[in-house]
């Protein structure tokens, strides 16, 4: 009998070896695929939603599905991102929950409720959950991944106590809960990596654990019963004195005595300090009384503008507008040809007016004249630098250069020594800070999608103007989003032209923060392409509608060009959006095609930024006609990725 090649034997073994090992590993990765395909065919299918995904069992899920991205070797899901996605109705158990190799999910901005199944959050891998602007209700989880390092749950309806198993996410970065309607104690969470909280606005209660009081006033508050640093301090109420002893002694009867002649003196010396104290009130009221006709008498000799409380409801006293104003040049206010007015500096300075805003470059107020037929806007400089010739040649070329639909017109101005004035229209639509950021009539509503590319392109057709009408060494220098006025057809007009070069603006603080760009806030120097980078902010405020400066009322500041580009590398782009143009149908494509030129302009290079005039093209081509014809919605939201 033949013996067989030992060397032969030992390769059919190795070889069927390998067979039995490719036989065991490759069905159970299909099968991995498989579980997380069914998870998510799972998902569309029980809850509804307004744009078409285009998932389908028949087409691979790694490269075509729209939101889902899998790992490097297309064996697993790990991302799924559906914003604004128009989800509705509840989340069922075993589905989205069975995504076991899951890191990212992304639910925000739609309408989901009910219940948050607990099988989500506990995914074992999940490190990025993003389920803020739904609707979810019931109990806070209380289970989650050990691996979190965000956990949006914001603007829901979860109420319940916050669970003290969160103090075991130990890579926790991001802890947002605003919005909700959770209740309890808050526990001590002393989580290393936490760099964000906000808690604000729930029914917390109880003291601030002394491990969190070192977040901001704003990551508490709207919880009317929680107090301790930095809220409010917490009073404890004294315990109850011990009942007094039945017996009674010589000694205590002495103590009650000296303790009632107290009391006695004591009331006699509240009196003396009632008494000195109603003095002293009065007499200020007195005093108060005696300036004010004071006032009063010298603002019937001299022309005095009479500023009423703003808007806002803060007080101040009147501004003493004419103080700078001689009697000889009582009439010397200077107005531009084609200018409608019909009053004389005298007439302004006596009109009635409230405050506007405070800038850098001086106050403006809101003029009414001619009992109540005329409105204007005055601003009063502050820190001018050059002399008279020099201020009178810089307004001409801003009178010049003011004759364009989308630069404000400078109507009149006024110099003298000690006060410099300059004369708007007033435009009762506000500014486009004012419509981005929440301080809207009762009849106004956010701005749609097509009112912010209307507004982007006039805006840049006014600085362009200004560029190419001024000559290259003609700058705007103060570009953001207050300096965009808008009329009643929101037609964007660019203000505050021409200060730049003649005020004194003060030191920049932060050095990473604001419209400046990085070479203006090095060297102080102003140029057109510094201009072009002041835009591109402002097309990144119109966008994500964040606040790119400190401003009264806001806490959150964020450095626009920066974040922005982090959250686009990371392939996250529409997370960037502000989530009213997201309601929006059929506009991510636009808002991407703006992004890009928005970045293109705040690049970090001047030479790498484009002129004003190819910006206007590029938003022109954005949107080349009105009446476009509109993609439909898998073409349309194919082209973002976000979680």
């Amino acid at each position: 009998m033949m013996k067989k090649n030992p060397m032969k034997q030992y390769s059919s073994i190795t070889a069927l070896s390998f067979v039995f090992f490719a036989l065991s590993v490759f069905p159970q990765t299909l099968a991995d695929l498989n579980s997380d395909r069914k998870a998510l065919l799972h998902f569309a299918a029980t809850v509804p939603h307004t744009k078409r995904l285009n998932w389908n069992a028949s087409t691979p899920v790694c490269s075509s599905w729209i939101g889902v991205t899998c790992n490097s070797r297309v064996t697993r899901v790990i991302s799924v991102r559906l914003p604004g996605v128009g989800l509705a109705g509840s989340v069922p158990e075993n589905s989205l929950g069975r995504l076991d190799a899951l890191r990212v999910l992304s639910l925000r901005s739609n309408m989901l409720n009910g219940n948050l199944p607990s099988d989500i959050p506990s995914i074992p891998s999940l490190q990025y959950l993003y389920l803020q602007r739904n609707n979810f209700s019931g109990e806070f989880p209380s289970s989650f991944s050990h691996k979190l390092v965000v956990l949006d749950l914001s603007s829901n309806s979860i109420s319940g106590n916050i669970p003290t198993s969160i103090q075991n996410l130990t890579r926790l970065a991001k802890l947002k809960l605003q919005d909700n309607s959770i209740s309890g104690v808050i526990p001590n969470l002393n989580l290393p990596r936490l760099k964000l909280l906000n808690l604000s606005y729930n029914n917390l209660n109880g003291s601030i654990p002394n491990s969190l009081q070192k977040y901001p006033y704003s990551s508490f508050v709207g919880n009317s019963l929680l107090c301790g640093p930095p809220l409010k301090p917490c009073y404890t109420t004294p315990s109850p004195s011990p009942t007094p002893s039945p017996a009674f002694s010589p000694s205590s009867l002495t103590v009650v005595h000296n303790h009632a002649k107290a009391k006695r003196k004591l009331g006699v010396d509240s009196i003396i300090a009632l008494a000195i104290g109603i003095s002293a009130v009065l007499f200020l009221f007195a005093l108060v009384i005696f300036i004010w006709c004071l006032k009063k008498r010298r603002a019937e000799g001299v022309g005095v503008l009479k500023v009423k409380a703003p808007s806002s409801g803060k007080t101040e006293k009147p501004k003493d507008f004419g103080s700078g104003v001689h009697d000889a040049e009582k009439n010397k206010l200077f107005f531009f040809p084609g200018c409608s007015y019909s009053f004389d500096l005298e007439d302004l300075l006596r009109a009635s007016a409230e405050i506007l805003g405070k800038g850098n470059n001086g106050t403006t107020y809101k003029a009414v004249l001619d009992e109540g037929s005329t409105t204007v806007v005055v601003k009063r400089l502050k820190e001018v630098l050059v002399g008279k010739k020099e201020f009178e040649q810089q307004m001409e070329i801003v009178g010049r250069v003011g004759q364009h639909p989308n630069v404000a017109p400078l109507g009149a101005y006024y110099y003298s020594k000690d006060e410099k004035l300059l004369v708007y229209n007033y435009m009762p639509s506000g500014s486009l800070f004012t419509r981005l950021h929440g301080f809207r009539g009762p009849e106004q509503t956010p701005l749609n999608w097509d009112s912010r590319i209307k507004i982007s392109l006039g805006a840049a057709k006014g600085i362009s103007h200004i560029h190419s009408e001024g000559g290259p060494k003609c700058i705007h220098g103060n570009i953001k989003s207050s300096n965009v006025l808008l009329d009643q057809d929101l037609e964007a007009c660019i203000a505050d032209f021409g200060l730049a070069s003649i005020v004194n603006f003060p030191p920049i603080i932060s050095r990473i923060l604001g419209y400046r760009a990085p070479e203006a806030i090095d060297t102080r120097k102003l140029t057109q392409k510094s201009d072009v980078y002041s835009f591109g902010v402002l097309l990144l405020e119109m966008l994500t509608g964040k606040i790119p400066i400190r401003y009264p009322g806001y806490n959150e500041v964020v450095d626009l060009p920066r974040w922005v580009r982090s959250v686009v590398r990371e392939e996250w782009t529409a997370e960037v959006f502000d989530v009213e143009i997201l309601r929006q149908n059929h506009v991510e494509e636009e808002m991407v095609q703006m992004l890009q030129i928005a970045l293109a302009c705040a690049s970090k290079v001047p030479e790498s930024r484009p002129g004003m005039e190819d910006v206007v093209k590029m938003i022109e081509e954005v949107r080349p006609q009105q009446t476009k014809t509109r993609p439909s919605s898998e073409s349309d939201y194919s082209s973002v990725q976000t979680p």
